[in-house]
């Protein structure tokens, strides 16, 4: 019996501008995991990494090009027409992107359209109501642009006559077209919010808006592969008819879908999307060439930072909980204190690395193990990133010496989170 070889697919999903977190991603998917796929399906902001994956670029070359993306130069306000107020055709242009970005990208369409790297690009067509999918070879500028032309934010755009914008409304994730053309697996990179945090404002409830169509979409025909492979391996026919794997790596990424003036955000996120690929690839027993840390040096200066603070509180040996160690300690006088001076080397490094590591350098305050001792080494890490972007957490990890010389650590950490209300105190408790 000779063995078929697994049909593999990439669904690069839409996200607006978190879609550079999947460019940091393809960087090791394809570069450092070796990773090679018969098929990619791009929706939305998707579409741009399809497009430079299409034309042959590697993970790190397409994640570079969002490194160095001037913030600026995305979007023209579409000005000439606000005096329309409501009945103005968009807030926005692409006529920016077109003459700045996707030159500064290296995007060649000859590349794209006879590339071997089959693509297929999801555009929906206003005009006759149907979802369009255009595999890379009948790919054009204005159809790469319609894909991501969300209503409102920009204009459609009109090609052969018929209006065209971005499918987001229909699908962000087009599984359906990897089943259909075989996929025995599909590799998701989703950057869709998923958090339970309604939002007010127009803006915010705009985008909600998308969550909720795209979410929904997702996880439902994602579901169905689920349940297609619970009864395969049950003996059943399955909807599909053949297991499907699922490779699915969710994050929620801290850049606005659409505004965003920072490129040390921009960085930031392609780097996490480096960080958490890798450990997800290790999670999943995915082998790793050895590669170099991300770049992070998009200044051309580099500026160091030093702030002293201090903390106080109370520490009961033994206990296993922080609210009634600190009770406790409190009740026996268990006083504990550290004075930390925390020096930043290398500003630019500390913004976009996503674990932000400074040094600590200081001492500790506790009777209990013989008074004031000086830190030997200490690692500050500030708001590091969490699976629920509203939530941070300011770390430390101190190592020092008890008045014996026995070695200790001492680790705590800030949970920063914001709900509504006047409680920045209680927001960041220690």
């Amino acid at each position: 019996m000779v063995d078929v070889p697994k049909k593999r697919a990439l669904i690069l999903a839409g996200g607006g501008l978190k879609v550079c977190f999947q460019a940091g991603v393809l960087e090791v998917w394809l570069d450092e995991a070796g990773l090679s796929f018969d098929h990619a399906d791009g929706t939305s902001g998707g579409c741009f990494n399809l497009a430079m994956y299409c034309q042959g670029m590697s993970g790190k070359q397409i994640a570079d090009n969002w490194r160095n993306l001037d913030p600026f130069l995305p979007v023209d306000l579409h000005w000439e027409h606000y005096w329309k107020l409501i009945y103005a055709p968009s807030l926005f242009t692409y006529d920016r992107f077109r003459q700045k970005v996707l030159p500064f990208w290296g995007i060649d369409w000859d590349q794209i359209n006879r590339s071997p790297r089959l693509g297929t690009f999801n555009v929906y067509n206003f005009s006759t109501k149907q979802l369009e999918v255009k595999t890379n070879a009948e790919m054009t500028e204005d159809l790469l642009i319609a894909s991501v032309s969300l209503p409102i934010w920009f204009p459609p755009v009109r090609i052969n006559g018929q209006t065209y914008f971005d499918a987001v409304f229909i699908t962000d994730a087009n599984v359906e077209e990897a089943i259909r053309r075989g996929a025995d697996e599909i590799w998701v990179i989703w950057t869709v919010s998923t958090r339970d945090e309604w939002q007010d404002g127009f803006v915010a409830q705009y985008f909600q808006i998308i969550e909720t169509v795209a979410d929904t979409n997702f996880f439902t025909i994602w579901r169905r592969i689920a349940e297609n492979n619970r009864a395969i391996a049950a003996g059943q026919a399955g909807e599909f008819g053949r297991h499907i794997e699922q490779r699915l790596l969710k994050a929620e990424v801290p850049v606005h879908y659409l505004l965003n003036l920072s490129k040390d955000r921009m960085v930031e996120a392609v780097n996490l999307g480096v960080k958490m690929a890798r450990e997800w690839c290790r999670e999943h027993q995915i082998p790793l060439t050895d590669r170099p840390e991300p770049p992070i040096d998009i200044h051309t200066v580099e500026t160091r930072l030093a702030f002293t603070e201090e903390m106080k509180g109370y520490l009961m040996p033994g206990a296993t909980e922080c609210e009634s160690g600190w009770q406790q300690g409190k009740r026996e006088d268990r006083f504990l204190m550290f004075h930390l001076t925390i020096t930043i080397d290398g500003v630019n490094r500390f913004v976009t690395r996503p674990e932000h590591e400074a040094r600590a350098e200081g001492w500790i305050r506790y009777d209990l193990l013989g008074g004031q001792l000086p830190v030997e080494r200490g690692i500050f890490n500030l708001f590091v990133h969490q699976d629920d972007p509203t939530r941070k957490e300011m770390r430390y990890r101190l190592f020092f010496r008890d008045g014996a010389g026995n070695p200790y650590t001492l680790s705590g950490y800030k949970d920063i989170h914001d709900d509504p209300g006047w409680d920045i105190w209680s927001d960041t408790t220690t």
